[in-house]
């Protein structure tokens, strides 16, 4: 199993409604493409206060190939949405694991 996670760190004044955007627009949207086989959507507990919120979007891939696939077909529209809803109230990185 691959697992992809995106770690996001939101402004505070916008985390209620990017949380509930990616819960009912954008990971729906993700999960649309048939590609992951699942996900997680969580927060991060143990942070210093720094005027943001973290969250961690999971999405496991069953194969390599599956997540090449996702990454050439899907990624860069998918990036652009979030990029484009939430203009400068958050920033992000990823990272690849897999499961041993």
């Amino acid at each position: 199993m691959i697992l992809y996670n995106t770690t996001y760190s939101v402004a505070i004044e916008v985390e209620q409604e990017w949380l509930r955007w990616m819960k009912t627009s954008h990971i729906p949207a993700i999960l649309a493409t048939g590609l992951p086989a699942s996900h997680k959507l969580l927060r991060l507990l143990t942070e210093i206060d720094n005027g943001a919120a973290t969250y961690s979007v999971q999405l496991d891939f069953h194969a390599m190939e599956d997540y090449f696939t996702y990454q050439s077909l899907h990624a860069d529209d998918m990036q652009q949405r979030i990029y484009h809803r939430f203009t400068n109230q958050f920033v992000s990185f990823d990272t690849l694991l897999e499961d041993v």
